[in-house]
């Protein structure tokens, strides 16, 4: 995949596209992409992305924060395993929020060489988000861009004969109550973390479970519930198991700071200031406070042989 940050001029053929901000390039997007791989293929062009660096709404609102499922790196790598031949980045500002949604499309043909764009179901752009499918199909005639209506994704459950609606703001609803097992049926893999190890008030080492402290790389990353999580962490190209917690460390007083700590299984190497992706794999109870420390080991004790035994599942 090429990634294009600027505007990519004679170097880009001509090709079908669609665009979105593709947060969590998850199993809906994919699908979505699959149809324009497939549309481009029979046309003989490439197959293109176009998305946003930074989330609209945080560009005309300087005080919003989303919670983001993917950070842009994190984006660009996952739309890369999809097989597109091209991911366009198109800076959004202020005065692309004000375009009618013909304005908008006329530069996408001009910039992109855009031969045809597959929209999604549901999908809006354009000043107002007034527009619908048919005004798309007459400004695209008008600009020799044809525009095609996607198919709608629904996903099946695992063990269910339920179908499920599939998107970003469902899989942080997820998240956001520690529900990483199905929001990772959504996502088509276990939602992570990257960041770096820091420093920490080495308690853990202390009682005997030594933790890696995570400062994660984007402020806007979506963080899941307080809680116990079984984990997939990845240092240097090799998995290991681990138990992670996130929250403030009530019976240690912890205060106002919430951490997130992993505990690595068979690990006992110094890796302050490694970069560190930990995998959710599974929730596992409520952050709790004990009444002594000796209690909180023997919790731990515990959740080490269940978590251990929820691994060796994968």
């Amino acid at each position: 995949m090429q990634l294009f940050c600027e505007t990519p001029g004679f170097d880009i053929r001509p090709n079908v596209a669609t665009i979105g901000f593709f947060d969590g390039v998850h199993r809906g997007h994919r699908y979505l992409i699959e149809q324009v791989r497939a549309v481009a293929a029979g046309r003989g062009l490439a197959s293109s992305v176009v998305t946003f660096p930074v989330h609209p709404r945080k560009v005309m609102q300087a005080d919003y924060h989303p919670k983001l499922l993917t950070t842009c790196d994190e984006k660009v790598s996952l739309l890369a395993k999809t097989g597109v031949d091209y991911c366009m980045m198109f800076d959004f500002t202020p005065e692309i929020a004000r375009l009618s949604a013909r304005e908008f499309m006329s530069i996408l043909k001009e910039r992109y060489q855009i031969q045809a764009l597959v929209v999604g179901y549901d999908h809006r752009f354009g000043h107002n988000r007034s527009d619908g499918f048919e005004d798309y199909v007459r400004y695209g005639c008008e600009l020799g861009m044809e525009v095609l209506l996607a198919r709608a994704y629904s996903y099946r459950k695992e063990a269910s004969e339920t179908e499920g609606t599939v998107s970003s703001s469902v899989i942080r609803s997820l998240l956001q109550e520690g529900n990483v097992s199905e929001a990772a049926e959504y996502l088509g893999y276990d939602f992570f973390l990257d960041g770096t190890v820091v420093g920490g008030y080495q308690v853990g080492r202390k009682i005997g479970f030594p933790t890696a402290n995570l400062r994660v790389s984007d402020s806007d990353k979506l963080i899941p519930a307080d809680g116990v999580y079984a984990v997939h962490v990845h240092l240097e190209g090799v998995r290991y198991g681990g138990m992670l917690s996130i929250g403030y460390r009530p019976t240690l007083a912890n205060g106002a700071d919430r951490s997130i700590e992993v505990h690595i299984f068979n690990f006992n190497a110094d890796i302050y200031n490694s970069p560190i992706r930990v995998s959710f794999v599974r929730y596992m109870r409520p952050e709790l406070k004990f009444g002594t420390v000796e209690q909180l080991v023997a919790r731990i004790r515990r959740d080490e042989e269940e978590i251990k035994e929820v691994l060796s599942g994968f």
